[in-house]
């Protein structure tokens, strides 16, 4: 057993997910309520500017591929080299996971983590990966909430002060520390460790000792400075690429693109999504990239029109790739299981 727990369902977690799913579909009743604007954003959406359309899916894979190649720099520092092909099947599969299934982030890191350690990665490197992509992800959003306040107050239409932007700020440092200083992390979490084993007495036994053994390896693994700067800077470029798929999607239904407020309301949109809601921030998501967008200068019918195309470049397609790629990587793995089994019996 790794060290690495499998997510137990529990009546909480089911709560949860219910409360997200009931947020989401109150937004959606509200946008759907407005039935005029559908029919227009359907309209739009059957004559779509194809070349624009193609860039805004482009878009989206590269900010994929920027996930694949994060996680790869950042298990190059553990020790395991996995190729950019395993990674980036493995990202569409989490994808799909962090996009659909209740109790994230749990699942999906486990998923990830398991994958990790299918293909050679130790339980540390494993672990490490996990924490250190987390992390990173959180300083290049912040950077591009902070890039997108900065563009709105200079532009004098922010509807947002100053003190967002320390907030956002705040968070890049304190991140930008946990990054750089892994023995902060893992004392952290050992802390954590010792928490639950006196209220719970667990974990002990075997589990025990291999999330210890886990603990003290995350100590020797290093990130030096090119690929700590490598890391935000993937972290950063996936973000901006999931952004540029929203662009495109607003030129491809020929919708007036609010350049002070864009940027914006996709980092207010991402940040609600991360939130432990609704899976992948549907109807959340959708309703509050619309309103934003209109607040700073789009049009209803075109904002609502580029918003369900870049959901479904960023959410949808994501989802019905990633589950087919999840049960390849299944069956690819099980095939491998049934191979070595035979050679062992031979």
């Amino acid at each position: 057993m790794d060290a690495v727990a499998e997510p137990r369902i529990t009546g909480r977690l089911v709560m949860r997910w219910a409360l997200g799913l009931a947020v989401g579909a109150v937004v959606l009743v509200v946008l759907l309520s407005h039935r005029g604007d559908f029919a227009g954003a359907s309209h739009r959406l059957t004559h779509l500017n194809t070349p624009d359309a193609l860039v805004a899916l482009g878009a989206e894979a590269l900010s994929l591929a920027s996930y694949a190649a994060l996680q790869r720099v950042v298990l190059a520092s553990g020790g395991a080299r996995l190729s950019f092909g395993e990674l980036y099947a493995i990202t569409l599969a989490n994808d799909a996971i962090a996009l659909s299934v209740p109790g994230e982030p749990a699942v999906s890191s486990v998923y990830r983590y398991r994958q990790y350690r299918a293909r050679g990665a130790s339980a540390s490197a494993s672990a490490w990966t996990i924490i250190t992509v987390i992390v990173a992800q959180a300083i290049g959003l912040s950077l591009v909430l902070v890039a997108a306040i900065l563009i709105a107050l200079v532009s004098g239409s922010s509807h947002v002060g100053p003190g967002v932007t320390g907030v956002a700020l705040a968070v890049v440092v304190g991140a930008g520390v946990v990054l750089a200083r892994r023995d902060l992390v893992v004392g952290l979490l050992e802390g954590v460790v010792r928490l639950a084993r006196r209220l719970t007495g667990r974990p002990r036994g075997p589990l025990g000792d291999r999330v210890d053994a886990t603990l003290a390896s995350m100590r020797a693994i290093t990130l030096d400075r090119r690929a700590t700067a490598a890391s935000i800077g993937l972290a950063v470029g996936l973000w901006l690429c999931d952004a540029g798929c929203l662009l495109a999607a607003l030129a491809a239904v020929g919708a007036r693109v609010p350049w002070a407020g864009v940027l914006l309301a996709y980092g207010v949109s991402q940040v609600l999504a991360a939130l432990p809601v609704a899976p992948g921030g549907l109807g959340v998501v959708e309703g509050s990239l619309t309103v934003v967008l209109v607040a700073y200068g789009a049009a209803r019918v075109p904002a609502l029109s580029a918003v369900l195309l870049y959901r479904l470049a960023n959410y949808w397609l994501p989802i019905a790739l990633g589950w087919a790629t999840a049960g390849g990587l299944a069956l690819s793995r099980r095939r491998a299981v049934t191979a070595t089994g035979a050679l062992e019996g031979d």
